[in-house]
């Protein structure tokens, strides 16, 4: 197969472009992504990114924040109650309202699949505790071993405690009606 056009070329250099400038005020325009929301509305573009931090009461540096202690823990100086270098928080609403956030109550989105709970519903319904028999069922389109499927029925057992009881419940008059 023959190459591309004008792929074997040389490409001129351009001694007049200067790159340096080009880079510099590339980087200094790009702003730096931020995630959460409070601090983003808090943000002053103006300032550097470790005076917007102080501002709003977090650190930049994690280090510095907890500082690990050099000396022994029964060695501590007395300070006389002002801590040099101490920085003034002047947005402490920031940090108020993500602690508020975190403090929430988080929300469970952990779901199983329809189809994984039509299908241990069948195999329970038709093989009831043997695991090996199910391994053997048509309806294994997977081909599951009987490890795999009782995983899987532990998990669906995990998630719906309340719909696996009713279900289990509603299963003994049937078979009680059987014999």
């Amino acid at each position: 197969m023959p190459k591309a056009k004008g792929k074997g070329r040389r490409h001129k250099y351009s001694y007049n472009l200067n790159r340096k400038r080009l880079y510099r005020s590339a980087r200094r325009r790009a702003a730096p992504r931020i995630a959460c929301s409070h601090i983003r509305h808090a943000w002053d573009r103006s300032k550097s990114v470790a005076q917007n931090l102080a501002e709003m009461g977090l650190s930049e540096d994690p280090n510095k924040a907890l500082p690990i202690p050099k000396k022994p823990m029964g060695m501590e100086e007395e300070s006389n109650g002002q801590q040099p270098g101490k920085k003034i928080v002047r947005k402490p609403y920031v940090v108020n309202e993500m602690e508020y956030e975190a403090s929430l109550p988080e929300k469970k989105s952990n779901t199983l699949s329809r189809d994984l709970i039509d299908y241990v519903r069948y195999m329970i319904q038709n093989h009831g505790e043997n695991y090996k028999e199910m391994a053997r069922d048509e309806k294994n389109y997977y081909q599951d071993t009987p490890k795999q499927i009782k995983r899987k029925i532990n998990v669906y057992k995990n998630f719906y405690p309340e719909e696996y009881k009713d279900f289990i419940a509603s299963l003994k008059p049937e078979k009680m009606d059987v014999q």
